[in-house]
């Protein structure tokens, strides 16, 4: 796929302008425009809806109030693009974007190059306020999609029956599971929440203080090996275990494995973006890909608990952000280092939390339809924190809060462990 910047900016923010909608489409780079089109569940959209998307944001936000020449590309585009603003326009059924054969690719990157040029043009000179934090919004808009590309690539290459890899080197070898150490924190009195001069969500403000009662999480990430003891404990066939709507989604969904793993001649295997790669050798790698209801049920039949986002924030505030993100293309969780310390805070996979979605005290939503981004949503979701092997680094911090229903698992979701009572 061709570049679609026509130059570069010399400022900073053009920079970093440049950089992210260059990476979306180095994403995309290994797909087929037959790939291009594939929405293979109604919480997945298809990659060209992803680019357009991440561009209808900059047009609609950026240059039509910004740019007073600004001339739409398409003006059918202003609601065809619209994911969720409500205040902004209509938009199609999201379980119906992979039916779009129309615009075409080739259409929709003619899309990219023409709003790019434009946001060029407006950053050339000095730029309002409101306008830069508004770039910078939609750069992390766009990293975001940048994830859900990979997530919605693996579901689509998952439902394939060929189940094709879209990376084609294997997997790194991964070595034996460290143990498991338990690291205190005394608690007390506690700051969570951005407080710095940099950008930050909106959910993550405003700072607060909380009190915890001394805690210890555990010093890695929980593993596929340790899962599996789960699953063959019964895990998935003990009521007990399960939350009451999470013991009816494993009843009617079928769960018994996580999302991803699947049994061939009498061995499991997990899917991955790298291709099918044999369970045995990922027994140290972190679990991923299983829902809150999963994450929970494993926790209590360990005799641990999910620690709350209050306990993990504070945990990680002081770590340098750091670890297996995307930029380390491995693109799947990988084993724990063997040295002492806090390990995978940061990548690998998103943990969950025992926290559910709320805004913070005092917590205001953007005005006008930017104001939709994050607070309509703080309802029956739950967090998770640390970002994943498929989060850009440039994008996570600890303060950032990641929120999904508790039933879902197409996300690079896994687990780490607190102790119940200290």
């Amino acid at each position: 796929m061709k570049n679609t910047l026509a130059g570069a900016v010399n400022t900073g923010l053009g920079q970093r302008f440049c950089s992210v909608r260059q990476q979306t489409e180095v994403l995309c780079e290994p797909l087929t425009p037959e790939d291009m089109m594939v929405q293979a569940s109604a919480e997945a959209s298809p990659p060209k809806w992803h680019l357009a998307h991440t561009t209808w944001f900059f047009e609609t936000f950026l240059l039509s109030e910004f740019l007073p020449e600004y001339r739409p590309f398409d003006p059918e585009f202003h609601w065809l693009f619209n994911s969720y603003y409500n205040s902004v326009s209509e938009q199609p059924v999201k379980k119906l974007r992979g039916s779009f054969s129309r615009p075409s690719l080739v259409e929709i990157l003619a899309y990219r190059r023409y709003v790019n040029a434009a946001m060029e043009k407006l950053m050339e000179g000095s730029i309002p306020d409101e306008a830069e934090r508004r770039v910078a919004l939609g750069l992390h808009h766009e990293q975001q999609h940048q994830e859900l590309l990979a997530y919605d690539i693996k579901n689509a290459f998952w439902s394939n029956p060929l189940h094709p890899a879209y990376h084609e080197a294997k997997l790194p070898v991964s070595g034996a599971a460290q143990l498991v150490a338990w690291i205190g924190h005394e608690g007390g009195l506690v700051e969570i929440g951005y407080g710095g001069n940099g950008f930050c969500f909106d959910n993550e403000q405003p700072r607060h203080k909380v009190y915890l009662k001394p805690f210890e999480l555990a010093s890695r990430l929980a593993t596929c090996g340790e899962y599996l003891d789960f699953m063959r404990d019964g895990g998935y066939e003990r009521s007990e275990l399960w939350l009451s709507d999470g013991w009816d989604m494993v009843k009617a969904q079928g769960w018994r494995a996580p999302l991803y793993w699947f049994e061939e001649d009498g061995d499991w295997r997990v899917f991955t973006l790298r291709g099918a790669a044999a369970l045995g050798g990922m027994l140290a790698t972190p679990v991923c890909h299983v829902s809150y209801y999963e994450a929970d049920a494993f926790a209590r039949w360990a005799g641990k608990r999910l620690p709350v986002e209050a306990e993990w924030e504070t945990a990680a505030a002081e770590l340098a952000v750091n670890g297996n993100l995307l930029e380390s293309e491995v693109l799947h969780p990988m084993a724990a280092m063997e040295r002492s310390g806090p390990q995978q805070m940061f990548g690998d996979v998103w943990e969950w939390t025992a926290s559910a979605y709320l805004g913070y005290p005092g917590y205001a939503a953007l005005p006008g339809a930017l104001g939709e981004y994050n607070g309509k949503f703080m309802s029956n979701q739950m967090v998770l924190r640390g970002g994943s092997a498929v989060t850009p680094q440039s994008h996570i911090r600890s303060t950032y809060r990641n929120f999904f229903s508790p039933a879902s698992r197409w996300q690079f979701s896994g687990v780490r462990l607190a102790n119940r009572q200290q």
